[in-house]
């Protein structure tokens, strides 16, 4: 995620900066996700991305390159989301919570 911050912030545009990071993964530049690797999202402030804009207040897992229908996420019915960038090795799992960081609901 600095990598990715940094080539932005360097004037690189969204291809050379997944360009720049698919190549610094294949030569092992940049080292492996960490076991346990995550983050809370649970501010109402809180932008997913341009296609989805604000969303629920989540928990995000990372790890290295893995089958999401494993974990069971994005299968019929269940509950976790799913990014699988096979660009950057990574697959992050989005699990939605019920309360804001507030500690008001989500609706």
């Amino acid at each position: 995620m600095i990598k990715k911050t940094e080539l932005i912030l360097a004037g690189s545009t969204k291809a050379q900066m997944i360009d720049a990071i698919a190549s610094a993964v294949d030569k092992k530049e940049l080292p492996a996700m960490e076991p346990g690797a995550m983050c809370y999202m649970l501010s109402k402030q809180g932008y997913l991305s341009d296609r989805d804009g604000h969303w629920h207040p989540h928990l995000m897992f990372f790890v290295s390159q893995s089958d999401p229908a494993s974990w069971g996420a994005g299968l019929p019915g269940s509950p976790i989301f799913v990014f699988n960038d096979t660009w950057e090795h990574l697959t992050t799992f989005l699990v939605p919570v019920r309360e804001w960081s507030d500690g008001t609901a989500d609706h």
